[in-house]
């Protein structure tokens, strides 16, 4: 949505959209399996497939038929127990939930009257309703619970329940293996997109020195040299809470990678298979991406290094929605939406390079930064401290771009992800960088 003054109309079919595209993803993974994988929980780190899917209708019913249409609870005494803030997700299992059928009714009930009230909803008035916002608020949600179930799937055990087609094959990346990103201000964050969340929020002008940065993501045959050359074994490349970390739970290779003679296979989504090396690595934990980059002699990105990456065109002085333009993404632009259940090859997607040329900002993997998860400057909680504010200090790492499991509508240029430094699970690659030598 590049402009905030759209017609009711197109803000209704937008909204409709989107809903309809979130649901229709849900349902496929909580319909793949048999009720049995929906109540187990498939890891501690994750929550029950059947509780985000109560969940979700939840979040809706408490968003768009309350706080917007002002009607009474449907079903008041669940609230607690699909509060993410009062039950950590180690606990669900043990709670009274829905069962499934129940859960599939509730969250389609809530969904039909959204769809009624969307008629005759005015996109004014209020901050919730202004240009859409929460119902486009509700999507994003939904989606990221959707990337939520998708990594349940990932770490369940058991035969392969979701199938998709492949990335198209991309023939071998030969083009410069990094890109010189100008110093001077840009502008970062933004105060004009509708859909933005708080933490995006608002647009501010920030200076950053010359540096150069990847070209592509970092492919899984160059963090296989990483670990070839004893990376794992060698405490000066690790931050010393990382090293700590990897010795104590003997980490050496990626999640879900295994040796088998001299090759390495990974398991994907209840399939084997040998790790390709042209896709970009995968399931690495920001430690780990770190220790990458300085054997290499190179560091992570800051956050606003990739920002500027991926949003600065130098010719205006502008700072795109996405590193193509402004238009919504497209298939051509990136790999997003669960349109494909792997990482495209690292060179994909030329048509969705940035000015700069910089490739795969966008959709494949999220890509860890240097930075701690902070407030940008003017930054106001909307609407409610526990999307972003309670989450802000050292203790988690941001991560941008989206990855193969985001939805576009919750996936932009100025889009903010945040986990520990810990995390491996999610759906997380990364880029180095290095600061221009005078």
């Amino acid at each position: 949505m590049t402009d905030p003054a759209i017609d009711p109309e197109t803000l209704r079919e937008r909204a409709v959209t989107t809903l309809v595209t979130a649901r229709d993803r849900t349902t496929l993974l909580t319909s793949c399996v048999e009720d049995p994988d929906l109540t187990a929980q498939h890891s501690p780190l994750m929550s029950p497939l059947v509780w985000d899917l109560a969940h979700i209708g939840n979040q809706e019913e408490q968003w768009l038929l309350r706080a917007v249409a002002g009607r009474e609870a449907m079903r008041p005494e669940i609230d607690s127990l699909y509060d993410a803030f009062e039950h950590p997700r180690s606990e669900r299992p043990t709670l009274p939930l829905l069962p499934p059928a129940e859960a599939r009714r509730y969250a389609a009930d809530v969904r039909g009257r959204v769809l009624d009230l969307l008629e005759s909803t005015a996109f004014h008035g209020t901050r919730l309703t202004e240009a859409g916002f929460a119902f486009g608020m509700i999507a994003q949600h939904e989606q990221q619970h959707d990337e939520t179930m998708l990594i349940t799937h990932q770490l369940r055990k058991g035969p392969q329940a979701l199938t998709a087609p492949d990335p198209e094959p991309a023939p071998l990346f030969t083009g410069p293996a990094e890109v010189l990103v100008p110093g001077g201000p840009f502008t970062m964050g933004t105060s004009t997109e509708p859909w933005a969340l708080d933490n995006e929020r608002p647009a501010h002008r920030r200076e950053v020195a010359p540096f150069h940065i990847d070209t592509t993501p970092v492919s899984n045959g160059a963090y296989q040299a990483f670990i070839e050359d004893g990376g794992y074994e060698n405490e000066r490349w690790w931050d010393p809470a990382g090293w700590a970390h990897i010795r104590q739970h003997a980490i050496h290779a990626p999640l879900f990678w295994r040796r088998d003679g001299k090759q390495w296979l990974r398991r994907r989504f209840g399939v084997t298979e040998v790790v390709p090396p042209d896709e970009p690595v995968l399931h690495v934990c920001w430690y780990e991406a770190d220790a990458y980059a300085r054997w290499a002699g190179r560091r992570l990105p800051t956050e606003a290094e990739w920002e500027k990456a991926a949003r600065h065109d130098p010719a205006g002085d502008h700072s795109a929605r996405y590193p193509w333009g402004d238009a919504d993404p497209a298939p051509e632009h990136a790999n997003l939406g669960q349109r494909h259940l792997r990482p495209a090859p690292v060179g994909s997607y030329p048509e969705g390079e940035s000015p700069l040329g910089v490739r795969q900002l966008i959709g494949d993997v999220w890509e860890w930064t240097a930075s701690d998860f902070l407030p940008y400057p003017g930054f106001v909680a909307f609407p409610y401290k526990e999307y972003s504010e309670v989450f802000f200090g050292p203790e988690h790492k941001v991560l941008r771009g989206g990855s193969f499991a985001v939805d576009a509508v919750a996936c932009r240029g100025t889009f903010r992800n945040w986990d520990y430094p810990i995390r491996r699970q999610i759906f997380a690659g990364f880029r180095t960088a290095r600061s221009e030598t005078v």
